[in-house]
């Protein structure tokens, strides 16, 4: 028997694991009592590693869909097929034919962080679309236009904290969302017990709520308001106090005129928050002596997004909590990925270039996913005909399922880089299933990024891959040697893979520690093979006051009305004015949920992980469901002007009066050709079968998936 430690890849907590192998089969999974950061703290996903390891549904070998079904064939032959497909594509169509869509596990791995730019470069295409344009892309534009970098990302400093306020977050169970915080429960705990305060705005009294101190119920797609009169309110109140960070913000007496119609008593009767709970939230926060707010996907998930986060901005500066300590601050990661993606990437920029469809600024190189299916189903210069899939379910993911499988189906060619056979590779040509990450070396060149404290881990591999396997790295560098051998020829194109062999991962994450803040210019003087002698991780300490240094705009200084918001804020006073303020018992609000035991679609086939009780079911309060004569299992059914779907009801009062909830990621069922065959059996329904993907926040293309108007009825 052998003991490994390696982190968490299941959620963005990355929480320090023990792992015990014997004969090359892991025998036990628990939490990592000498991991700096989560102390032996695990979610029951840690502990589920094993079962997706060992799962018999997970594909091993290369996969080529014919005409009698799948076949197996060798590595040589897939990727030879996958290359000339690409080029064959770009020779038909040109460049822009060929398109990407990225799921959020490739975060979590070295590999696609650092070659899929490169293969996108190789083939000359701009068709680069992920999960972030459906959760998180307000962010990413607002860093970038605030601080300089797409991924220099602010989280709260949480272990410091005095008063933490959540909006449209759920944190307790996400472990922390763009904000790395293992066991976040008892960091919450610990800062409640030196006397911080919790407050929690959200549709639904969700596991963080349960925990606040206070919680207070808003109508679902309406923070804009809550927000914008909390500073008007700083404003009108003398309150605003920026500290340290008014000798390098701009902007900060333009933003009292944009707020002075959002007074807590116009912003109530649209929110449902009294202007006196408002009005107090506003100074409260303002008097904490460490304060710090945290927003995700009930603002980002918005028609007005980017201006909603924005105001989460504002509010940490105004009230002099950016780079301060307990309040708004930024990660020193050892692999510097915000400076590093910036100089070596194409991902700095905002709209460069539009989408084909709706013209839609690019953010950050991507492309949002709402118009994926249309790029690839309406015909013209720049139509989308080939798809490369990389560890995404856009089908069950991105809004407008159906006319995304539909989509998928319609393209000549498409490839997949995936462990299963899902809802929407089924219509690929080729999979080329990577190693299980336990097969593989890894480094974390992502989330300590977004730590609420600052380390570094090496992942040495802990399981020996099974013969002819490839890593996800391996395949990626594999297809970028053939493309560039068609492309630059042969000599070059040798040259070029041995030195990406030869450079990957070991050397560049070496050179990248040794260059980056923790490097040999610094105290620590942290190398790769320092960080090895530490197989639990190395503790770096607590976030660090870093501005106006660490900024990357021009003068390292941060604009608060930038011209992008400026140009935006008209849409948002016409939305402000046509409000609805009185409301029909019969509306009905949409909202997504998220599970301790989930993730994403592609952990649903661990038996560990689902089982139990259905829990695809419609969340409502007791009074929507009697005005129904719907009971507790009734099966109802919820109709969007995209489509409907069916479920079961769960009553429950932890919902806000007039919304209901239906979490995302299921569905596995309901389409025939799966190869999942735990998650198939599993009850649910797609949610984003009845999301329409023509509503997103038009400055960052973000999906509006939240706030969906439904109409619920019983089931005849």
């Amino acid at each position: 028997m052998s003991v490994h430690y390696r982190a968490c890849n299941l959620c963005e907590a990355s929480c320090g694991l023990e792992i015990t192998v014997t004969d090359n089969v892991i025998t036990g999974v628990r939490g990592d009592a000498a991991d700096p950061i989560s102390q032996g703290y695990v979610c029951p996903k840690g502990v589920a590693m094993q079962d997706l390891h060992n799962d018999p549904d997970r594909l091993k070998h290369p996969m080529r869909r014919t005409a009698a079904g799948w076949q197996q064939i060798g590595w040589g032959q897939a990727l030879d097929e996958v290359a000339a497909s690409l080029l064959r594509t770009k020779d038909k169509y040109g460049p822009n034919s060929i398109g990407f869509y990225l799921g959020n596990p490739i975060t979590h791995g070295w590999g696609p962080i650092l070659l899929i730019p490169q293969l996108l470069k190789a083939l000359g295409t701009r068709q680069r679309y992920s999960a972030a344009s459906v959760d998180q892309q307000p962010q990413h534009l607002l860093s970038y236009l605030l601080f300089g970098s797409p991924l220099l990302f602010p989280v709260p400093d949480i272990d410091r904290t005095d008063f933490l306020l959540v909006v449209g977050g759920n944190p307790v169970v996400s472990n922390g969302s763009i904000m790395t915080a293992p066991n976040i429960k008892k960091r919450l705990d610990r800062m409640r017990a030196r006397g911080g305060r919790l407050v929690v705005v959200d549709p639904r009294r969700t596991p963080t709520a349960r925990i606040a101190d206070d919680h207070l119920p808003i109508r679902p797609g309406t923070d804009l308001y809550l927000l914008a009169a909390m500073v008007q309110v700083l404003f009108a109140d003398g309150l605003v106090r920026p500290g340290r960070a008014a000798e390098y913000v701009d902007g900060i007496d333009a933003i009292e005129t944009m707020v002075v119609g959002f007074t807590p008593a116009a912003v109530a009767p649209i929110t449902g928050i009294d202007a006196d709970h408002i009005r107090s939230l506003a100074h409260d926060f303002a008097a904490a002596p460490r304060a710090a707010i945290y927003a995700r996907l009930g603002v980002c998930q918005t028609e007005y997004g980017t201006s909603a986060y924005w105001l989460i901005h504002v509010l940490n500066i105004l009230t002099g909590r950016l780079d301060e300590v307990g309040g708004w601050m930024f990660a020193q990661p050892a692999f510097d990925l915000p400076f590093i993606g910036a100089k070596t990437t194409d991902l700095v920029g905002y709209d460069r270039w539009r989408s084909r469809i709706g013209n839609v600024p690019e953010v950050a190189a991507e492309f949002p996913s709402s118009v994926l299916a249309e790029e690839i189903l309406t015909p013209g210069t720049d139509q989308i005909r080939a798809m490369v899939l990389v560890a995404g379910n856009p089908v069950l993911s991105v809004p407008g399922g159906h006319r995304m499988d539909e989509a998928l189906a319609d393209l000549e060619f498409c490839v997949s880089i995936d462990y299963y056979l899902n809802e929407s590779n089924r219509h690929a040509d080729i999979i080329l299933p990577p190693t299980a990450v336990l097969e593989r070396d890894e480094f974390d060149v992502v989330f300590p990024a977004v730590s609420v404290r600052n380390h570094v881990r090496w992942g040495p591999r802990v399981l020996q891959p099974a013969p002819d396997t490839k890593s996800d790295a391996e395949i990626l560098t594999e297809i970028l040697h053939r493309v560039d051998a068609a492309q630059l020829g042969p000599r070059r194109a040798r040259a070029l893979h041995a030195a990406r062999r030869r450079f990957l991962p070991r050397g560049l994450v070496d050179a990248a520690l040794r260059s980056g803040p923790w490097g040999v210019r610094s105290k620590a003087k942290l190398t790769l093979k320092k960080i090895k002698q530490h197989p639990h991780g190395l503790d770096l300490g607590p976030l660090q006051s870093v501005l106006p240094k660490r900024l990357m705009t021009k003068g390292k200084r941060i604009t608060l009305n930038h011209p992008v918001i400026m140009a935006d804020w008209p849409r948002v006073l016409a939305g402000f004015a046509v409000a609805t303020t009185s409301r029909s018992a019969d509306d009905l609000l949409l909202i997504g949920r998220r599970h301790l035991r989930s993730n994403n679609s592609w952990m649903h086939n661990s038996t560990r992980l689902v089982g139990g009780t259905n829990r695809c079911t419609l969340l409502m309060h007791p009074d929507d469901a009697a005005r129904r004569h719907v009971a507790e299992d009734d099966m109802v059914v919820i109709t969007t002007n995209a489509g409907s779907v069916e479920a079961p009801v769960e009553i429950s009062d932890e919902m806000m009066p007039g919304v209901v909830s239906l979490p995302h990621g299921w569905g596995h069922g309901t389409r025939a050709g799966v190869g999942w065959r735990h998650a198939a059996a599993t009850a649910g329904v797609s949610v984003n079968d009845i999301t329409d993907a023509s509503r997103f926040d038009p400055v960052s293309g973000n999906a509006a998936v939240t706030a969906l108007p439904v109409a619920v009825v019983k089931a005849t």
